[in-house]
C-alpha cells in the first residue's frame, strides 16, 4: 500500500506525540485531517491553531463520513465508541506504527530504538541532518527545542508525498512491538531493559522483540548497538554491526572528556579517525552517551566533522528531557519525562553532578499501575537519590486500577526522611509553603500540565523578593 491516494485521514488519539507528528505530516500536504483525543493539551491546542479540528468527546457523530484512512493508537481502550464505530463501518483502520512503516518503505530509513534515550538521540540526529542539509524527514517522539516541532523536514520542503527524501528518520518505539513495522538501513539500539511488561510479560520477551527488530535490517545496512545491553543479533553477516559506549574502547567512544564552562568537551574515537574537541551543549553524562550515538550515525552517513561539531554544540535539547524551566541564583527548576527507574536514576544523578551541594526535591508522578507494580523496589531505590520526594498519585493512562498498587504503597518502600504524597490540586500550595533549592518534576503522565504553573509560581516569587 502507499499513502498517496488518501485525501481524508482521521486520527483516534491525535494528541499523542507520535500520532501528532503523523497528523502534521499529512496536513502539510493538504490532506484533510481531523481527530479525537481524551483531553485538551498544549499539543492539541497547537494542532488546532495549525488548522486541524480536534474534539474531546468520544462520540461517533464526530467521525467524518467515509474517511480514506483512520489511524489509531493502541493505547486507546478497546471499548472506545468511535473505534468500535470505525470497525463496524469497515473503514480502513491502521495503527500509527503501520502507517509509519508505509511512509518509510520507499526511502532509506534511520531508526533509533531502545527503552531509554531514543527521543534525545533521534532529535540530535534530526538536528545533524538539518545542519548538514541532508534530504530528510524526521518523525520525533518529543518536541525539538531547536525547531519547536516533532516533525522536521529539510529544505527545500517536499511539496507532494511522492517527492521522497533521501532519508526518513524515525523513533522506533518498542511499545506494542510497534518498531517491527520498520525495515531500517541504519538502526541504533540504546538499551533493552525490562519495560512495558504489561505487553511483554518478562525481560526475555523484551529482548526477543529487540532481536526480531535487528532481523529487519536491510542488507548491507548498519546496526549500532550500545555495548553491554545483552543483544547478540542473528544474521549479522547481512549487515555491518558496530557498537558504542561512554566508557569502553568500542567502535565509537569518547576520550579526553572534560568539563569546560559546565559543558562536556571530548574527542570522539571512530573506526577510522578521531574527531577532536566536540562540545556538547547539554549537561549530564547520559547526554554525553546520547551524543556519541548520534555522532556515530552522522559519521556513518558521511556528515562532515565540522557539521557534527556545529550541530552538537547548537543542539538545544528536547522539551521535557532534562528541560531547564527556571534558572535563578538561589533556585533551579528542571522538568524531565523520566518514568522508568533507570531514567529516574540518570536524571537525578545528572542533577546531583551539576549541583552537588544543593538540596534536590523531586515531584514524581508514577505512570501506569503495572509499571509501578513491576518496578516498585527499583523505583524506590532511584527516588532515594533525592533529598526530598513529593509523590503524586499514579497516572493510569490506558489501565484500570490494580488493588494494592498505589502511591502509598510506593512511598512506603522509599527510605527517605523527607517524603510525602500530594495531590495535583494541592501541589502549588505545597511548593509555595517551603523554600527549595533544586526542583525536579518527573513523569510521563499529565504532570506536564503542571510545568507552566510551577514555573510561573517561581518567577512570580522572584519578582516579589
Amino acid at each position: 500500500m502507499n499513502i498517496y491516494p488518501y485525501r481524508s485521514v482521521y486520527f483516534l488519539g491525535i494528541g499523542g506525540i507520535g500520532m501528532s507528528a503523523l497528523a502534521r505530516y499529512f496536513h502539510r500536504y493538504g490532506i484533510d485531517i481531523s481527530g479525537y483525543d481524551r483531553t485538551p493539551t498544549t499539543l492539541t491546542n497547537l494542532l488546532i491553531n495549525e488548522g486541524i479540528p480536534i474534539h474531546f468527546t468520544d462520540d461517533p457523530d464526530f467521525v467524518p463520513d467515509h474517511p480514506d484512512l483512520v489511524v489509531y493508537t493502541p493505547a486507546l481502550p478497546k471499548d472506545h465508541r468511535e473505534l468500535q464505530y470505525v470497525i463496524e463501518k469497515g473503514f480502513l483502520l491502521k495503527k500509527r506504527s503501520e502507517v509509519l512503516g508505509m511512509i518509510t518503505q520507499n526511502s532509506k530509513t534511520i531508526a533509533i530504538a531502545g527503552t531509554h534515550g531514543k527521543t534525545t538521540i533521534t532529535t540530535m540526529v534530526a538536528h545533524l541532518l538539518k545542519t548538514a542539509e541532508k534530504s530528510s524527514i524526521s518523525f520525533l517522539g518529543g518536541i525539538s527545542k531547536n525547531y519547536h516541532s516533532n516533525i522536521i523536514i529539510s529544505e527545500p520542503p517536499f511539496q507532494k508525498p511522492e517527492e521522497l527524501p533521501d532519508y526518513y528518520l524515525v523513533e522506533a518505539d518498542e511499545f506494542d512491538r510497534s518498531f517491527l513495522q520498520l525495515y531500517p538501513d541504519i538502526a541504533v539500539i540504546t538499551s533493552a531493559d525490562a519495560d512495558h511488561l504489561d505487553i511483554y510479560g518478562n525481560i526475555e520477551e523484551v529482548k526477543h522483540s529487540f532481536l526480531e527488530f535487528t532481523s529487519h535490517m536491510q542488507k548491507n545496512g548498519t546496526l549500532l548497538l550500545k555495548e553491554g545491553i545483552g543483544l547478540i543479533p542473528e544474521k549479522s553477516d547481512d549487515f555491518i554491526l558496530l557498537n558504542y559506549s561512554q566508557q569502553k574502547a568500542t567502535d565509537f567512544h569518547p576520550e579526553r572528556v572534560r568539563l569546560e564552562n559546565n559543558k562536556y568537551v571530548f574527542d570522539l574515537i571512530t573506526p577510522s579517525r578521531i574527531i577532536r574537541d566536540i562540545t556538547l551543549g547539554l549537561p549530564g553524562k547520559f547526554n554525553l552517551e546520547n551524543a556519541i550515538a548520534a555522532a556515530a550515525v552522522a559519521f556513518i552517513l558521511g556528515i562532515s566533522e565540522e557539521d557534527i561539531k556545529q550541530a552538537l554544540l547548537t543542539f538545544d535539547g528536547v522539551e521535557r528531557r532534562f528541560d531547564f524551566q527556571v534558572l535563578q541564583t538561589d533556585f533551579i527548576y528542571i522538568d524531565d519525562y523520566a518514568h522508568h527507574p533507570e531514567e529516574l536514576k540518570a536524571s537525578i544523578s545528572a542533577v546531583r553532578e551539576i549541583y552537588p551541594t544543593k538540596k534536590i526535591t523531586g515531584i514524581f508522578q508514577p505512570h501506569l499501575f503495572t509499571r509501578t507494580r513491576d518496578f516498585a523496589d527499583a523505583f524506590a531505590r532511584s527516588l532515594e537519590l533525592l533529598d526530598e520526594l513529593i509523590l503524586l498519585e499514579i497516572y493510569p493512562a490506558r489501565e484500570d486500577p490494580i488493588p494494592g498498587v498505589d502511591s502509598t504503597m510506593l512511598l512506603g518502600k522509599v527510605q527517605l526522611k523527607h517524603k510525602k504524597i500530594c495531590s495535583k490540586i494541592d501541589l502549588l500550595r505545597e511548593l509555595n509553603s517551603t523554600k527549595r533549592e533544586v526542583l525536579l518534576t518527573l513523569g510521563a503522565g499529565d504532570i506536564d500540565q503542571m510545568v507552566n504553573p510551577i514555573r510561573e509560581l517561581y518567577i512570580k516569587k522572584e519578582k516579589q523578593q
